[in-house]
């Protein structure tokens, strides 16, 4: 009996020891996940702090390059583009050749390109460089994230996502900081070249800890078509937000094509991709089916809005109302993104667990009620604010952030099947892309509109007989007459001083006015809070089924 049960035994094929079982597989990771993701963090804050770190150093780059201030744009809004256009096919590239080889290549190019941008004697080699780098910093958002989900159990995804965003969230606040240091003690080339070490830290940690995912679906044919709609698309609609305000947008013909093209490209890219016919589509529409997850996409391009939306917004009225420099608007921008960090990372503690201990949607309503106070507070500085006033309504709005993107991640990403977990990764952060780029455009255009109204109002009060600007203007003359001027002179440039006052009280209102839209926006879209609910997700990574 024995040796017939030893010849059954010898019947069946012994698996071969270079294939692993998905379990086998998740144990190697997770011996080292935290070395992971470590790379992971440093390959994401590399991305999200070179996107602003450059904006700081464009005077000195059109300087250097011969460039005028419109074609030094391109810099930023070529990254941009690319960016963009890749990010919902992250999901499609890691499926095809697999999550640490694409991760992995993209750190190189984002490397590379890095090199090529510091590198440059021209305009256009500078922005060619610079699409190349916004391609390969797509990964480094989106699959980076989506392969935390993967590889952490469900208990540890709340502190782990915190940490992820917290990276994300504060780049941005210390990019024109770090930016404004170096190009004043370098050059401008230094902001790509820093990315080398830091590049290269990442690349070593996920290439030699990661592994690919035995489960991982395997991506079919090409969808040339998806890919293509979605290029010119996004492409265009991305050029319509970032140049429509400098082309007075649909006064311009090149904004009004493009707008056209971008809309009916996109509708039928819609159509397409849900098709039964298209049976490997570049982008997987149908997981928005999810009404949580749809929800959170919305909420992330309100997220989109406001965070860079305000970050575009504060060190134009602290440097143009408050004379600010830089380097000090950037300093009083650095308390905020350190209150975002720590908020985060209290909610990532809250939301820890097999059991959370709060539920996600009340963090995201405080998160809203303690956003809207700070706008509040911005939405009412004068010209004479100090950095006192500014500083503790940053903090506020830093605070606040934190408690909006870690509890809607988790509740996103627990929502839809966690083998979607890459699809909803793309889609997420190209929502929270989209959305600033919409508030950038959205706001610029606002602030001029409403200062044209401030001014315009200010001015019907300046007229003869108006008994407080004749007391004015005549104090602004005798004062002008003290320090030397002839009685001529003295007259001329108290009416010029009384210009600039009320210049400069019109664009504190329309900057007044343009915290408060912020505001505004964030009510309008709060009541997606309600479609939100907690999901049930397992309680292993996904890597381990």
């Amino acid at each position: 009996m024995a040796k017939s049960s030893n010849s059954a035994a010898a019947a069946i094929p012994a698996r071969p020891a270079s294939v692993k079982t998905p379990r086998e597989a998740f144990n190697d990771v997770s011996k080292y996940r935290w070395w992971i993701l470590l790379g992971l963090i440093t390959a994401a804050i590399m991305e999200v702090l070179d996107s602003t770190i450059v904006n700081v150093a464009l005077p000195q780059m059109a300087g250097n390059l011969g460039a005028t201030f419109e074609e030094i744009g391109w810099v930023s809004t070529g990254y941009i583009l690319s960016n963009v256009v890749v990010l919902p096919m992250t999901a499609f590239l890691a499926a095809r050749f697999g999550r640490k080889r694409y991760l992995g290549f993209s750190i190189l190019l984002f490397i590379g390109a890095s090199i090529f941008c510091g590198m440059s004697h021209s305009l256009i080699e500078l922005v060619f460089w610079r699409i190349v780098q916004g391609a390969g910093g797509a990964a480094l958002l989106s699959t980076a994230q989506a392969t935390l989900r993967q590889i952490f159990p469900l208990e540890q995804q709340g502190i782990v996502q915190a940490i992820f965003l917290m990276g994300i969230i504060v780049a941005p606040t210390l990019g024109p900081t770090l930016g404004g240091w170096i190009t004043d003690h370098y050059t401008w080339n230094w902001c790509f070249f820093i990315n080398i070490p830091i590049g290269i830290a990442a690349f070593f940690l996920v290439t030699t800890f990661l592994e690919d995912s035995v489960q991982a679906s395997k991506a079919g044919s090409v969808d040339w078509l998806g890919i293509g709609l979605m290029t010119v698309g996004l492409g265009s609609m991305q050029y319509v937000l970032e140049q429509g305000q400098e082309k007075d947008w649909f006064n311009d013909n090149t904004i009004v094509k493009l707008a056209i093209l971008s809309t009916v490209t996109l509708g039928i890219l819609m159509w397409w991709e849900l098709s039964p016919r298209n049976t490997h589509p570049v982008v997987n529409f149908r997981i928005l089916k999810v009404k949580e997850l749809s929800s959170a996409i919305f909420l992330f391009i309100a997220l989109g809005f406001g965070l860079y939306g305000g970050v575009y917004l504060f060190p134009l009225f602290a440097q143009t109302i408050l004379n600010f420099s830089p380097t000090k608007t950037g300093l009083v921008l650095l308390p905020g993104g350190l209150a975002t960090a720590a908020s985060a990372l209290i909610c990532g503690r809250l939301l820890n667990g097999k059991k959370a201990l709060v539920d996600p949607r009340v963090l995201i309503v405080l998160g809203m009620v303690i956003f809207m106070i700070s706008m509040w507070d911005l939405g009412h500085l004068t010209a004479v604010s100090g950095e006192p006033d500014t500083r503790w309504s940053l903090l506020i709005r830093g605070f606040g952030l934190g408690f909006l993107f870690a509890p809607i991640n988790q509740v996103a990403y627990a929502s839809v099947n966690p083998r979607d977990a890459q699809q909803a990764s793309g889609l997420i952060n190209l929502a929270r892309q989209l959305g600033g780029s919409f508030g950038i455009a959205i706001l610029g255009t606002y602030l001029t509109h409403r200062t044209d109204i401030h001014r315009a109002n200010l001015v019907n009060y300046l007229y003869a007989g108006n008994k407080v600007m004749e007391t004015r203007l005549a104090m602004a003359v005798h004062g002008f007459e003290h320090i030397g001027y002839g009685h001529a002179d003295a007259v001329r440039a108290a009416y010029a001083s009384l210009d600039r006052t009320v210049t400069v009280q019109a664009q504190t209102s329309s900057f007044n006015d343009s915290f408060l839209m912020i505001l505004v926006f964030f009510v309008f879209v709060s009541p997606a809070i309600l479609l939100l609910k907690k999901a049930k997700a397992p309680a292993v990574a996904v890597d381990a089924h």
